[in-house]
């Protein structure tokens, strides 16, 4: 019994003890860094699945470095499900729009699907797409919650690691109009890959 009751003490203990381990193993050129501004205000990481999902990471980070998330809006953003952003093409807060907001995408090409068996819970970022499974671009949303119906639907490329208190604390859009934010978003100040260091 004490045996047994010690090696079980001892997984408690490694299972606590794995997340310092594996945070020291993280790729910085496999991690997206949002500085977020408005009603929330700070830092998130986000790390990427290159492993899962390598086609909508490529674009993703190609749409950071390039500088084309700075200045978007969190558009739709529903209680106790996700946070929404990455329009490049009609959500910046620089003229914002809360009716076109959501309808764009960038110059870049769409993604074919890359579904794959991962639960898409808190933290999780997946692309958002419209009835198109192949139709993914530049959109994409943070999971306040588990949300089990998009399982196997969507693409997750990767999750929040560091800034969830930050991305909890996003301006919550209208209920009665699906999420919708429709005035003075909070939105992605810079975004860029941490390997790269902050853009000047």
């Amino acid at each position: 019994m004490i045996r047994r009751g010690f090696l079980k003490a001892l997984m408690l203990a490694g299972i606590a003890l794995a997340s310092p381990a594996i945070a020291q193993e993280v790729d910085d050129n496999n991690v997206l860094v949002l500085e977020i501004s408005g009603e929330a205000s700070g830092i998130v990481e986000i790390l990427l699945r290159p492993d899962l999902a390598p086609l909508h990471v490529a674009q993703i980070t190609s749409l950071a470095r390039a500088g084309a998330y700075n200045g978007v809006a969190f558009h739709r953003v529903i209680d106790g499900f996700m946070a929404q952003t990455g329009d490049v093409e009609f959500g910046s807060v620089a003229d914002y729009d809360g009716r076109m907001a959501g309808r764009g995408g960038s110059a870049l090409p769409d993604i074919p699907a890359e579904f794959s068996d991962l639960a898409f819970e808190t933290g999780v970022v997946g692309m958002a797409r419209s009835n198109n499974p192949d139709s993914a671009n530049s959109q994409f949303f943070i999971m306040f919650d588990r949300a089990a119906s998009l399982d196997g639907s969507y693409t997750v490329f990767g999750r929040v690691i560091e800034g969830m208190d930050v991305i909890n604390a996003i301006k919550r859009g209208s209920a009665r109009a699906n999420g919708a934010v429709a005035e003075n978003p909070d939105f992605i100040n810079r975004a860029w890959i941490k390997g790269d260091g902050p853009p000047e």
